[in-house]
């Protein structure tokens, strides 16, 4: 008799569950950004967020809750209601680096979020001062090699481009001088004024720099050119034989969140990627789209964090 309950419990449960779903949403969705508004991230999120509110009758809301490398939005988002009115962007600098540099981090990629699926993979772009006598990634090394410290390069502590440049330093065997900043605006216009030589950002925040010519584009950190770039060669292909750190973005919801919203989410998604101005703005970016399904997307998660842990760990950094 208690085996006959327990099985109408969970069948009454799943066909509410279900009813949900076919409703789903009767409310604004809210998009977790973990980190204040203005940067690369908020504005990818944004876009992606104003196209999917078209076709899901309901607006995509964002909200931005920075801090701690994008940790602490990150675990508030594995804890809210799996409902499908909460969701996160997810990218490799929360997935699959920050649980290893982080001494709590609080979440597990793999556990604690329902994949929804991949926005797009994103390059770095190694940029240099024009005061730097190197003009390709194989003249940097040497360079860097004959003049041990002599190159410094801007970094925000714990974001994807600190631990890109550490991997790169250690992989290219050479040796730089940090020099943190609290964000990327202020290195970005330190690296300008020429107070620093060196570091790897986003296409879109340097690519003006880079076509007027006060900074120096050496290589991506992609295995293949970036459109926006196309004269400037992978670091592969430049003097670091498989060198590669590609930025993933993807959306994730809440643990337990019903497969039916999941896949809604999920379909919204991959339109919103198919729609050729949304295409055209994130190729403006530096990004190129990569529309799949949710479990796609978990291998995607699962495949960066086994290639990120042990680079973290290898260079012996941990934050608070």
């Amino acid at each position: 008799m208690r085996t006959h309950l327990v099985v109408a419990a969970a069948l009454l449960g799943l066909s509410v569950a279900c009813a949900a779903a076919q409703d789903f949403p009767t409310k604004p969705v809210t998009l977790i950004v973990p980190f204040p508004p203005g940067g690369g991230n908020d504005a990818l999120a944004r876009s992606v967020a104003e196209r999917m509110s078209r076709t899901l009758g309901q607006q995509v809301v964002v909200e931005n809750r920075g801090g701690a490398g994008g940790t602490i939005a990150t675990r508030a988002a594995s804890k809210a209601p799996p409902d499908g009115y909460t969701i996160l962007l997810s990218y490799t600098g929360t997935l699959a680096i920050n649980p290893s540099l982080y001494t709590n981090a609080g979440y597990d990629p793999r556990k604690d979020y329902a994949p929804v699926g991949l926005i797009g993979t994103m390059p770095s772009v190694l940029v240099v001062h024009p005061s730097v006598p190197a003009r390709s990634t194989a003249e940097l090394i040497a360079y860097g090699k004959a003049n041990p410290g002599k190159i410094n390069y801007a970094f925000v502590p714990g974001t994807v481009g600190h631990i890109t440049t550490e991997l790169f330093a250690r992989t290219a065997g050479i040796e730089l001088t940090k020099i943190p900043y609290k964000g990327n605006g202020d290195a970005l216009a330190n690296l300008v004024g020429g107070h620093v030589s060196m570091m790897f950002l986003s296409i879109s925040p340097i690519i003006g720099n880079v076509k007027g010519g006060t900074l120096h584009a050496l290589a991506v950190t992609t295995a293949q050119r970036s459109p926006q770039l196309p004269d400037v060669p992978p670091i592969a292909e430049s003097g670091v034989a498989g060198f590669s750190a590609a930025i993933q973005y993807g959306l994730v919801a809440p643990p337990g969140t019903p497969r039916p919203i999941i896949d809604r989410l999920n379909k919204e998604l991959r339109a919103a990627l198919a729609d050729e101005q949304l295409r055209a703005k994130l190729a403006n970016d530096g990004a190129v789209p990569v529309p799949g399904t949710p479990e796609e997307y978990a291998a995607v998660i699962d495949a960066d964090e086994k290639k990120w842990a042990p680079i973290v760990k290898s260079l012996n950094m941990k934050f608070e």
